[in-house]
C-alpha cells in the first residue's frame, strides 16, 4: 500500500496553464456562452497557448481591476479590448495592437446630439476605467461611470444620461438588440487594442508578439477577425446564427500551431529568454511614494475619496432614519398582533415585506429601484440609494425591535392598561422606551452594517467611497493605494460610530 501510494504522489505535472482574465461583457470580443467564454480574445489567446503548448484559463473579471490583476500577477496575460494609454503602459507590458477600434457616442432615438461636438454640458455615461471614461473626463469633465458597456448604454436609454460612450463594436451589438438607441456615425476617438502582460514578462510578451506577426502574415488575424464580425453581422440582422454561440476557429488554432516558422522563430525566443530579462525596478520606498502621489496627488484625487465620503455619509444617515421608520412601525403591527390578534391585514403584508427583503439582495433591490421601478423618472440617484438601503434596512430593524418588545415582561403591558391607557398608549409610552434600550447595540450595529453595505452603490453609478477609490484605481491601475485609503477612512468611521455608541450605551445604563 506504501508503494502504491508512493507511485500515486510521482504523478508528472503538465504544463503551466496560460491564464487571461478579460470582462466577458464586451461582445464580440468576449461574451458569456453555454459552457465558457468565446469572443475574439479567447480565440486569440486559445492560439497563443496552443502554439506555445499550453492549456488555456478564461477568466472574467470587472473591467477596471484586469489591468492591476495582470500587474499584480494573477494573471497571464490580459486581453479586455484594451487600448494602449501612458497610465495602463507604466504599470503592464504591452503587446504589438492587433485590431483598431473606436469610442462612439450612444444616444436615444430622437436625441438632439448629432456630432461629439454636442456632447459639452452633457450627462455622459461611460464604462469605469475604459478610455472611453479618460477621454470623457479629460475633454468634458467628469462622466457618470457604470460597471459595463451594458450598463452605461442602459442609462441612455432609460434617460439616466444623455449620450454614453462606449467601444464601438460591443455599441453595435446592444444597440442591434435594443430598439431606441442609434449609434452617432461619428467616432468620438480612435484607438487601438493590445494584450497586456506583467512588466517582468518579456518573454511571453515577445512571443504574443512573434504570433501575432505570424497571424498577420498568414490572414489568420484578419479571418479570425472576420469571424466574430460576421456573426455579430448576422446578429444585427435577426439570424438565429449570433453573438451567444461559440464560433468555430479549431482550424485557424491548427494551421497556427502547425506553422514551421512560427515554431523556430518562438525556440528562438525560448532560448534568448535570459537576454529579454526584466527591466530594472526602482525600490520599494521610491515606488510608494511614487504611487502615492499618482493616486492623491495628481489631479487632486484626493477629492474622490472626500466627496466619497461625504456622500457615504448622507446615505447611510438617510437610510438610517427611513430604517428607523419603517422598523418601528412594522415591529409594532407584529407585535400588536401577536399580543392581541389585531391588525392582522397589516401583519401579513409586514410578513410578505420582510420576506421580499430579506430574501433578495440589496444590490438587486437597487437595480430594480433604479432602472425599473424609477427607470421613466429623471431622479436623484441619492433619492434612489436612500430608498433602497432604507427599506433594506428597515426589515432587519422591524425584527430586532420586535425581539425588544416581545421581549418585555407581559406585565408591562397590564400595568399599563390598568392605568387607562390604551393598547397604542401603552406600547408608545411603556413598552417601546424600554425595549429601545434593550435593543440599542443590535441597532447600531445595524447602522454600522449599513454603512458599510453602501459600497455597492457605485452599480447606478453614485460615487460613493468606495465606487471613489474605483474611480482612482482606474485612473492610475493601482489597487493597493486606493483600496488601502478606502479601507482605512471605513476602518476609523466604524470605529468612531462604534465609540460614541459605548458613550450612549453606558450614559442609558447610568440612568436606567
Amino acid at each position: 500500500m506504501g508503494l502504491f501510494l508512493a507511485g500515486c504522489g510521482e504523478e508528472e505535472r503538465g504544463p503551466e496553464p496560460l491564464r487571461m482574465i478579460c470582462e466577458a461583457t464586451f461582445p464580440p470580443y468576449e461574451y458569456h456562452v453555454q459552457g465558457g467564454i468565446d469572443g475574439i480574445d479567447p480565440a486569440l489567446c486559445t492560439i497563443i497557448a496552443k502554439c506555445l503548448d499550453r492549456p488555456l484559463e478564461v477568466q472574467d473579471m470587472a473591467f477596471d481591476a484586469v489591468i492591476p490583476a495582470v500587474a499584480t500577477g494573477k494573471a497571464d496575460i490580459a486581453a479586455s479590448g484594451l487600448t494602449v494609454t501612458p497610465e495602463r503602459a507604466r504599470q503592464v507590458r504591452f503587446s504589438e495592437p492587433y485590431v483598431e477600434a473606436a469610442q462612439v457616442a450612444v444616444v436615444p432615438v430622437g436625441s438632439p446630439l448629432r456630432s461629439p461636438a454636442d456632447l459639452k454640458g452633457r450627462r455622459i455615461g461611460v464604462q469605469s476605467g475604459s478610455t472611453g471614461d479618460l477621454y470623457v473626463t479629460r475633454t468634458f469633465g467628469e462622466p457618470e461611470r457604470f460597471q459595463n458597456v451594458i450598463f452605461a448604454a442602459t442609462a441612455a436609454l432609460t434617460g439616466k444620461v444623455d449620450v454614453s460612450v462606449v467601444d464601438r463594436q460591443p455599441a453595435q451589438v446592444f444597440v442591434a438588440k435594443t430598439p431606441g438607441l442609434r449609434i452617432l456615425p461619428e467616432p468620438v476617438s480612435r484607438e487601438t487594442y493590445a494584450l497586456a502582460f506583467r512588466r517582468d514578462n518579456a518573454l511571453l510578451c515577445a512571443q504574443a508578439d512573434a504570433i501575432l506577426a505570424a497571424m498577420r502574415a498568414n490572414g489568420t488575424l484578419e479571418a479570425l477577425i472576420a469571424r466574430y464580425t460576421d456573426a455579430m453581422a448576422r446578429q444585427r440582422e435577426g439570424s438565429d446564427e449570433a453573438i451567444g454561440t461559440r464560433v468555430d476557429v479549431s482550424d485557424l488554432v491548427a494551421r497556427m500551431a502547425a506553422d514551421p516558422a512560427l515554431r523556430a522563430a518562438l525556440d528562438a525566443l525560448e532560448a534568448r529568454a535570459d537576454e529579454l530579462g526584466a527591466e530594472a525596478r526602482p525600490g520599494l520606498w521610491r515606488r510608494l511614494a511614487a504611487n502615492a502621489r499618482a493616486n492623491f496627488v495628481e489631479g487632486g484625487r484626493w477629492r474622490y475619496l472626500a466627496e466619497g465620503f461625504a456622500v457615504t455619509l448622507e446615505i447611510a444617515a438617510l437610510a438610517t432614519l427611513l430604517g428607523l421608520l419603517i422598523g418601528f412601525g412594522v415591529a409594532t403591527v407584529r407585535a400588536t398582533c401577536d399580543m392581541t390578534g389585531r391588525l392582522r391585514v397589516a401583519d401579513a403584508l409586514c410578513r410578505v415585506y420582510l420576506t421580499v427583503i430579506r430574501g433578495t439582495p440589496v444590490v438587486v433591490q437597487l437595480l430594480i429601484l433604479y432602472f425599473v421601478i424609477f427607470g421613466s423618472q429623471d431622479v436623484s440617484k441619492v433619492f434612489v440609494a436612500v430608498v433602497a438601503f432604507g427599506l433594506n434596512s428597515g426589515a432587519y430593524v422591524a425584527e430586532i425591535v420586535r425581539g425588544g418588545i416581545m421581549a418585555i415582561d407581559r406585565g408591562q403591558t397590564e400595568a399599563g392598561r390598568s392605568l387607562g391607557l390604551s393598547h397604542g398608549r401603552t406600547m408608545l409610552f411603556v413598552i417601546l422606551p424600554q425595549a429601545l434600550r434593550n435593543v440599542l447595540p443590535a441597532l447600531g450595529n445595524e447602522f454600522i452594517v449599513l454603512l458599510k453595505e453602501t459600497s455597492v452603490a457605485g452599480y447606478i453609478a453614485l460615487m460613493d467611497l468606495t465606487k471613489a477609490g474605483d474611480i482612482i484605481r482606474s485612473q492610475t491601475y493601482t489597487a493597493f493605494m486606493p483600496l488601502l485609503a478606502v479601507a482605512a477612512i471605513y476602518l476609523a468611521a466604524v470605529s468612531l460610530f462604534a465609540w460614541l455608541l459605548g458613550k450612549l450605551e453606558r450614559r442609558l445604563t447610568r440612568h436606567g
